[in-house]
């Protein structure tokens, strides 16, 4: 199945750069690559340890209504780097028009280098159902109330 998606480059955008894309047919997640402004792209973006910034795409987007797109780690930038998204997966909702970002943080010991470009995090479209709420007693179950750590380590 598959779903238009309406993108925008904004005005800083580099041309060369593709838009996001699904690197194999299986992938659920198209890679969101770096757009950074023009005086930072020989240098890249430097993250530091601890640190997070929210990386710039030069794009924005209309999803359709009953959709959001997710930001979701590269696992690769994970396991080699330390770098993730931190509030996994993010949401990118449909009414939102300004410029796609993914924020990241470098949970590593060493410093990490946005290249302008560089493949920074994914992108999963999804379907979105809406809760109405309905008020009244709630059914037993077996677990009941207990949460955190309830079912064993």
């Amino acid at each position: 199945m598959t779903v238009p998606v309406r993108i925008a480059r904004l005005p800083h955008h580099d041309p060369a750069l593709p838009l996001p894309a699904y690197e194999t047919d299986g992938a659920a997640g198209m890679d969101l690559r770096a757009c950074l402004p023009p005086e930072a792209r020989a240098l890249g973006l430097t993250l530091a340890p601890g640190a997070r910034v929210a990386a710039p795409s030069g794009l924005s987007m209309a999803i359709p209504q009953g959709y959001e797109i997710q930001v979701r780690p590269r696992s690769g930038l994970a396991l080699k780097h330390g770098v993730t998204v931190p509030n996994a997966p993010g949401t990118i909702d449909a009414d939102y028009r300004g410029e796609v970002m993914a924020l990241l943080v470098n949970l590593g010991d060493a410093p990490f280098v946005i290249e302008h470009g560089a493949r920074v995090a994914q992108l999963v479209l999804a379907p979105v159902a809406r809760a109405v709420w309905e008020e009244g007693a709630l059914d037993a179950t077996a677990r009941g109330a207990g949460g955190f750590g309830s079912t064993g380590s």
